[in-house]
């Protein structure tokens, strides 16, 4: 039979279980948080995949965010910060803590201040998924590709591979505020 939707729903989880493992796995071992956010990015790509894949962690205060991981370290270099201004993707990803998915041109342009260069990378849709332990914000976790490439279950898997992150972010957020 093709395209057996079973089939291709169990496959999609076993990826999924086999993905969320390696990080365990990762997780586990001796490692640097580098080596974390290697895996995570790894598996983002693997399981929905992206063009720009980027971790920002919420400043001492709550109003300005540093990135400090990036995939494509020339546009969007580790160090960049960023002013939380009150914008209505700030109240959804941020305030509220919820995971966002940005799927064209136009979402992008009502969430983002750099909406031209993302567009001049070719990028047209986002999600955007809260690292959030016990009701506190740490930062957030972004990927980016083509227009219309995200679909709602791209967040689902995102929002499950997010929680993976806590312990690398609480590390990070310790060494950016000592810096």
């Amino acid at each position: 039979m093709i395209g057996d939707p079973i089939l291709a729903m169990t496959t999609s989880a076993e990826n999924q279980l086999y993905a969320l493992d390696e990080i365990a796995l990762t997780l586990a071992q001796p490692c640097q948080r580098t080596a974390v956010y290697h895996t995570v990015e790894d598996v983002m790509q693997r399981l929905i995949g992206h063009r720009l894949f980027t971790l920002l962690a919420v400043l001492p205060g709550g109003h300005r965010v540093q990135r400090f991981w990036s995939s494509n370290e020339t546009v969007y270099p580790p160090s960049g910060r960023k002013c939380l201004d009150s914008t209505p993707w700030g109240e959804v990803v941020l305030k509220n803590k919820k995971a966002w998915l940005g799927r064209n041109a136009a979402d992008i342009r009502w969430a983002f201040a750099d909406h031209a260069l993302i567009a001049s990378l070719g990028l047209g849709s986002v999600i955007n998924v809260p690292i959030v332990v016990r009701g506190q914000l740490l930062g957030t976790m972004n990927l980016l590709h083509r227009e219309n490439h995200f679909t709602v279950d791209d967040v689902t898997i995102a929002a499950r591979v997010a929680p993976y992150l806590i312990p690398a972010f609480i590390e990070e957020v310790k060494t950016i505020e000592v810096s």
